[in-house]
């Protein structure tokens, strides 16, 4: 891999606002050979500053601070721990979805994503009304369909800095709001499912 690029929004927990970019020593040869015409996007003039310790433009400056705050968190929990716990919130949540009777979007166990999961709703409700009366009633956020399944699909995110605790209070309220807007779940099944995960795959100690 020559070049990955991220944004801060996502494992990194911080608002949008900066692009985060690494670059290979073969990616900057070939970027001294190209002569397509560039300015923007000319990565020179940045490694020359930084090299000075500047920035080529106007810092986001809360957001450095912010990011050096989350890198200091991440190596304290330590990256495989931080993975593990994604794996573990994930799978509790995806325990919930179906002890409440309703359906994955993602079918296939292998491309089940420890990000977010997404839910289908039943045939009938939408899932817009779901997401806007949540956030209305508990100030819950939870993600709207994208695309074809707009409406169709709410998303539960638990990655970046979440723990048990926080996914059993979020699941509580996308019970209590399914029941609201008539969707039949047994309230505290879908809890029950997470909770039982969560304690089977608890770490040691």
């Amino acid at each position: 891999m020559d070049v990955a690029l991220t944004g801060p929004q996502k494992g990194l927990m911080l608002p949008p606002g900066m692009a985060i970019l690494a670059v290979s020593e073969r990616a900057l040869s070939a970027s001294d050979k190209a002569r397509c015409p560039r300015a923007y996007w000319d990565w020179k003039p940045v490694l020359e500053r930084n090299r000075r310790g500047e920035f080529p433009y106007t810092p986001a400056t809360v957001l450095l601070f912010g990011l050096e705050e989350a890198l200091r968190m991440l190596e304290e929990e330590g990256l495989e721990n931080v993975f593990r716990r994604h794996a573990r919130l994930a799978e509790a949540c995806r325990r919930a979805v179906r002890a409440l009777g309703l359906e994955l979007l993602c079918r296939n166990p292998v491309e089940y994503s420890n990000t977010l999961t997404a839910v289908v709703m039943p045939e009938g409700v939408d899932s817009d009304e779901l997401i806007r009366r949540a956030y209305a009633r508990l100030e819950l956020s939870l993600g709207v369909g994208l695309g074809a399944v707009k409406g169709r699909v709410f998303r539960i995110g638990h990655l970046g800095s979440l723990n048990e605790l926080d996914l059993l209070g979020g699941l509580a309220g996308v019970e209590m709001m399914l029941k609201d807007i008539g969707v039949p779940v047994t309230l505290g099944a879908g809890l029950a499912a997470a909770q039982d995960s969560l304690l089977v795959s608890a770490p040691a100690g």
